[in-house]
């Protein structure tokens, strides 16, 4: 159960994050006020649909989008899998994908669920309160967020530790519905073997996402937890804007809570893009270029 709790808290600040990742500046210096909300209704449009491919080069300079689509291709930094790994993915897609799995599924969980109710259903309150202090020391110790920004985790994680703390995640009707469209999308994903989803092209892996992503949001759903909901309720505000900067107040409800957040952007080339995506793409070059040796010349020896 803590690995599930731990998705659903990475997806919702994958939602929120993506949502802030491509923003364009909306009066001031712009030169069309309409063209920084024009840019945030793509990227969550975009988020939306599940056109990861899409999104993705709407967040990225097309040099460095280029780079990425090139690596991911040629698999570079990704490790064979071992046996042990192509044995226990060709089992779990077998036993997903077989006629009769929806009901053998449920007879294999329903004692761990009876379980887990009789065992720790009442200590919940507990267990996500510990879970929530934890979280949030991680959050207040990272160096890489402003102090604006772990007020805004902290909001989302409050959220979510509350709709955590009252869904009964182990509910036998809901989790033969959870098994039933696991079943279904891994049927729609038609990948049998380990290797075979390796091999996919970032042009082929993009609506196999989509297919994951939508099995993950009608699992949320069953859980009172629409993704789509969430999106649906942004809405962007000009802070700040100059010619080449921007900061954007972000307003979404989160599982019923409203709440806000802020995003830097820069102007590159007549397009928007995420500050902190812009220093991440410079440190990684600069990184690369740190690590490449020296090229020999006359004068250096």
């Amino acid at each position: 159960m803590s690995k599930f709790f731990v998705g659903i808290s990475l997806l919702a600040a994958l939602v929120v994050g993506v949502a802030a990742c491509n923003r364009d500046p909306s009066a001031g210096g712009s030169r069309d006020a309409s063209e920084p909300v024009q840019a945030m209704k793509a990227s969550i449009a975009l988020a939306r649909s599940g056109d990861f491919a899409g999104l993705i080069k709407n967040m990225l300079p097309p040099a460095e989008f280029e780079r990425v689509r090139s690596e991911w291709n040629s698999r570079t930094n990704l490790d064979k899998p071992t046996d042990a790994e192509r044995a226990r993915f060709a089992e779990a897609m077998s036993r997903l994908t077989a006629p009769d799995a929806v009901e053998t599924l449920f007879k294999d969980v329903e004692p761990d669920i009876r379980q887990f109710d009789a065992q720790y259903q009442q200590q919940m309150p507990t267990i996500v309160a510990m879970g929530k202090t934890y979280v949030r020391g991680l959050v207040q110790q990272s160096q890489g967020l402003s102090p604006g920004e772990k007020q805004q985790a902290g909001q989302v994680i409050e959220t979510l530790s509350q709709w955590i703390e009252k869904t009964r995640f182990t509910d036998p009707a809901k989790v033969r519905q959870v098994i039933g469209i696991l079943s279904d999308t891994a049927r729609k994903l038609d990948l049998k073997t380990l290797d075979e989803a390796q091999a996919l092209t970032f042009e082929q892996s993009s609506p196999k996402l989509k297919i994951a992503l939508d099995g993950i949001k009608q699992v949320l759903e069953i859980y009172d937890f629409s993704i789509d909901a969430t999106l649906d309720s942004m809405t962007i505000e000009p802070i700040t804007i100059d010619a080449d900067t921007a900061r954007l107040k972000i307003s979404y409800s989160l599982l019923g809570t409203p709440l806000t957040s802020e995003t830097e952007m820069v102007r590159i080339e007549d397009r928007w893009y995420g500050k902190d995506t812009i220093e991440k793409i410079k440190e990684r070059a600069a990184t690369s270029a740190a690590a490449k040796p020296p090229v020999l010349t006359p004068e250096n020896g």
